[in-house]
């Protein structure tokens, strides 16, 4: 598993729906760029269990990130028709009718590769012909993307393991603590609690002294 945390985000250009019913041919992570944070997530199938629960959690937080001028970017390796299905089946058929944030279609499956989230690997048999280890769908993945396109928080959870929206909240509340007061945050610190000054020079001077 590759660690992108403190490198540029891998660009894309995909066919997404936007609005909850929108389809869009060419989707790019490059235009949130210079503007605002995203929270760029991957889910492994529409029309399942998990995934649901973690798309409608989103949605309900979504003010949330928008206030913080953080986008929220849902993928799947599902195509674009696919979610746009998905979206227009109500919520208590198994649907995600409502979900207003952008559903990013990697049905090539080359965005799950670049963020090197992608489950199973492709390969050529004895006889030549393709062959995939495993079914080809994604990890759920999260990255928070800064507003210089930089990687500065992943996590990566099997695909039973449902995430916590409120966490990916505080990450953004984190990373804009520390650009505003320049203060890095302790464990399990939370908006509204006290940073720390990161004083290199006390390490390295108690260090020599020990």
């Amino acid at each position: 598993m590759s660690v992108l945390v403190g490198k540029t985000a891998p660009d894309f250009s995909a066919a997404a729906v936007i609005n909850g019913s929108e389809l869009v041919s060419e989707f790019t992570l490059s235009q949130f760029k210079g503007k605002k944070n995203v929270v760029l997530f991957f889910y492994p199938k529409d029309f399942t269990f998990v995934c649901p629960t973690e798309l409608h959690a989103f949605q309900e937080k979504l003010a949330e990130f928008e206030k913080r001028d953080t986008a929220v970017i849902g993928v799947s390796t599902d195509s674009e028709q696919c979610h746009w299905a998905w979206l227009q089946t109500p919520k208590n058929h198994g649907g995600i009718q409502g979900v207003k944030y952008p559903l990013v279609a990697d049905s090539n499956k080359t965005i799950s590769s670049a963020y090197d989230v992608l489950n199973g690997e492709f390969g050529v048999d004895e006889d030549g012909n393709l062959s995939a280890s495993s079914e080809m769908i994604a990890y759920r993945g999260l990255f928070l993307i800064d507003k210089n396109g930089v990687v500065r928080h992943q996590l990566v959870n099997d695909l039973p393991l449902g995430r916590n929206v409120d966490e990916a909240l505080r990450m953004v509340d984190a990373l804009t603590f520390f650009e505003t007061n320049g203060e890095v945050c302790p464990a399990n610190w939370s908006a509204g609690k006290d940073g720390m000054k990161a004083d290199f020079k006390g390490v390295a001077d108690y260090l020599s002294k020990h």
